[in-house]
């Protein structure tokens, strides 16, 4: 019984945060959220909310846990697109807008609340930023053989135009005009990752006349 009960809890919560999530929109950031809404589209009594959560601050920082996992569920999903061949650099892109196109809410949370009123709301989204980053730059370090740093900066630029694209996209209906957008991310990325690769390379043969 106590199995089914924990099913039934848990089943409850997403539940939840799925209704915050719905709720989320172009006009609509998570402050504006009340419990009740909440609740209501959850299809559950406001009394119920607090078995899960013991406010909306702590219910805002589990959609800010679940979106920075999203994000690093994505990278895994488009690394196991790159294995069976292709680009890397336009299926990260590609993997990306695809995240923006079924599920631009829970990216709209992070945009929002990395700029928002709430202290612990932008310390919870710059650490989740910050995890997809490093991820990305160990990644970027063994694929490539770049020095740390040198991959550092290369994650750190290519994450920062890839949420500047994702922004934009948000706001964009036209099919051929997002594909437009994506095609300019994926130049400017191209660039940055032949710069990187071209400033390693000289920094090794630097180091190497020493």
């Amino acid at each position: 019984m106590s199995g089914v009960r924990a099913q039934q809890k848990e089943k409850t919560r997403r539940q939840i945060i799925n209704a915050a999530l719905k709720q989320l929109s172009a006009e609509r950031s998570f402050s504006s959220l009340s419990l009740r809404e909440v609740a209501k589209e959850a299809g559950l009594a406001p009394t119920s909310f607090y078995r899960h959560f013991s406010d909306m601050d702590e219910l805002g920082l589990t959609l800010v846990d679940e979106a920075g996992l999203t994000l690093r569920q994505l990278m895994r999903q488009a690394r196991q697109r790159i294995a069976k061949g292709g680009s890397v650099i336009q299926i990260s892109v590609e993997t990306f807008m695809e995240l923006i196109e079924s599920n631009g809410n829970v990216f709209r949370l992070l945009l929002r609340e990395r700029s928002g009123t709430s202290a612990a709301f932008r310390a919870a989204v710059i650490r989740e930023i910050r995890y997809f980053t490093m991820e990305l730059c160990d990644y970027l370090q063994k694929a490539n053989n770049l020095d740390a740093d040198v991959a550092y900066i290369h994650a750190h630029a290519a994450v920062t135009i890839v949420f500047g694209a994702g922004s934009d996209a948000l706001d964009i209906d036209d099919k051929e005009e997002r594909e437009q957008l994506a095609q300019q991310t994926i130049q400017q990325l191209r660039f940055i990752a032949r710069g990187a690769l071209e400033f390693s390379d000289r920094r090794k043969v630097s180091k190497k006349f020493r």
